[in-house]
């Protein structure tokens, strides 16, 4: 039981508001909860037991099905195999489609199993949820091509979202919403499994939503760029999401951060870098 509260403190620190829970563990919490109702002896619980935006799992629609797994499962195998698996689990994840708030259509990953680089968005939009493909699109070509301002293509790197559905709008058509922590927790263990899968050497968070359900930070994309954080062992970078360069006008200062951090991730590879890259969106002197 200690463990699990343990892992429950954890998650709270990061900022986590839900986790999806196994039935042993959900089994240990049924316990708890009956011996606090009747209790025999002083018990240890969990901090924060409320019922909605806690760490403890409550009677609500969030709360997932008991045969809904904790976390993905990787078999044995090449990666190929391994991701051909997850992607096959993706398609019924339980969390997820327990949420109720996303869209049908699973949009699961792109690119090399056995790349150096991995890049994870948010959420699939209209474009990606028809092509069931991440970063399509506008804001897939502007990835495209900075990808092709570092030297590499997109087969060399391994592209992926937080969240395996198109977030859900009343009357939706084109439009798109970023998706919610909720959401976010849901679908976390999937690009975990995935980092396990692939074992990039570094990962690059594409947009402040992204680094929000990937690292916990929260605040803007400034705040969080131009640093390196962790992610299971992995060096992660922060960066303006592709589509805020079409959202903003595609400001040279925007473009120059951006490009900084690809830059930092360059040199993190050891990758070669000429001066012509260097000076990619520098002021006029």
């Amino acid at each position: 039981m200690d463990s699990v509260i343990d892992f429950l403190e954890a998650e709270q620190a990061r900022g986590r508001s839900h986790v999806f829970l196994d039935e042993e563990a959900r089994e240990c919490l049924r316990e708890l909860y009956k011996k606090s109702r009747h209790p025999v002896k002083a018990e240890r619980v969990a901090p924060s037991a409320k019922t909605n935006g806690s760490m403890t799992p409550a009677a609500s629609p969030e709360v997932v099905p008991p045969s809904a797994p904790a976390s993905a499962i990787i078999i044995p195998g090449s990666k190929i195999e391994q991701l051909s698996n997850l992607r096959q689990q993706a398609e019924r994840w339980a969390p997820a489609r327990a949420l109720g708030s996303l869209r049908e259509t699973m949009v699961f990953a792109t690119g090399n199993p056995d790349a150096r680089i991995m890049l994870v968005g948010e959420a699939p939009g209209y474009n990606e949820e028809k092509e069931t493909e991440p970063f399509v699109g506008p804001a897939g070509k502007k990835l495209n091509d900075i990808l092709k301002a570092m030297g590499i293509k997109r087969e060399d790197v391994y592209i992926s979202n937080l969240v395996k559905f198109r977030p859900s709008m009343p009357r939706q058509t084109t439009n798109n919403r970023k998706p919610t922590p909720e959401e976010m927790a849901a679908c976390l263990p999937l690009v975990m499994a995935e980092i396990s899968v692939v074992k990039p050497e570094i990962i690059i968070a594409l947009g402040g939503t992204a680094a929000e359900g990937l690292i916990g930070l929260q605040g803007s994309v400034g705040s969080m760029r131009g640093k390196w954080h962790e992610v299971s062992g992995v060096p992660t970078r922060v960066t303006y999401h592709p589509s805020y360069l079409l959202q903003s006008g595609a400001s040279n200062q925007i473009k120059r951060s951006l490009w900084e951090d690809m830059l930092a991730a360059m040199e993190k590879l050891e990758m070669p870098i000429s001066e012509k890259q260097r000076s990619f969106f520098k002021p006029k002197a």
